[in-house]
């Protein structure tokens, strides 16, 4: 473990260094601010309160729909993969919507819901809720008929069998679906922020080019990897401590 710490510390230090190269001597530092001029941008940012103000908001939004989008996926997806009735009769909307992207919705989201929190919101449940589902449905179909053979010879009901059996075997499969969904809420929430925003950090850095504040884009982006980066890796936590009994033998990148 600490190995791959040191070797994970050597490889950022490593792209920082080159960057810092190419962004000297390679680059117009204009087009391409070197990692200092992107720390005192920041730095700048964070004094005047844009910084803290935009990542609140932004996290907000983004948990907000991850979480609504979850929850409704969910369910949904429970059922969907129990009922070869229900799959038949979903599928076909599912697997449409889902190839929709959420991007493309960003204006029809703003005229039906307005420009205020809710159509973000929204838009960031919607990206969320087809990626759980799928998956969710997915983990749910792949459960050995044997396992569910023997927990209803034993004289469980139907309830229980999903309750105590089909649950918990899917959780592997909700898990993972929630984690891929929070990464497609951090590709929304920036799209959504350029274009119906006067506060997060896709509103910095939308608004940057018109002053061409390229050292401020650099801030937001980084700011962003670093806030999925460390969302990621605060699932990943849950996902070994409270969810570590029904994910044992799994392997999580």
């Amino acid at each position: 473990m600490k190995s791959e710490f040191t070797l994970s510390a050597i490889s950022v230090a490593v792209v920082l260094v080159l960057w810092q190269i190419a962004s000297t001597w390679l680059v117009d530092d204009t087009f391409l601010p070197s990692p200092l001029a992107v720390l005192s941008a920041s730095w700048t940012l964070l004094l005047n309160g844009t910084l803290i103000t935009s990542v609140l908001v932004s996290m907000m939004r983004i948990l907000a729909g991850w979480i609504i989008g979850s929850a409704v996926a969910i369910p949904v997806g429970l059922v969907v993969g129990s009922s070869r009735v229900m799959r038949a009769v979903v599928d076909p909307f599912v697997h449409f919507f889902r190839f929709v992207p959420a991007i493309a919705l960003v204006t029809l989201f703003i005229v039906w819901f307005g420009v205020g929190e809710v159509s973000k919101i929204l838009l960031i449940a919607y990206a969320t809720a087809f990626i759980v589902t799928v998956n969710t449905a997915s983990g749910v179909a792949a459960i050995s008929a044997d396992k569910l053979n023997a927990a209803r010879c034993l004289g469980a009901s139907a309830n229980q069998v999903f309750l105590r059996v089909v649950i918990p075997a899917a959780l592997p499969a909700i898990y993972v679906g929630m984690r891929l969904a929070l990464a497609s809420s951090f590709l929304v929430i920036v799209a959504a922020e350029m274009l119906a925003a006067d506060s997060g950090l896709g509103y910095i850095i939308w608004t940057s080019r018109l002053y061409f504040q390229v050292d401020w884009m650099f801030a937001a982006i980084v700011v962003l990897g670093l806030l999925g980066f460390a969302t990621d890796r605060a699932w990943r936590h849950i996902g070994r401590t409270l969810l570590s009994r029904y994910l044992r033998g799994m392997t999580t990148y």
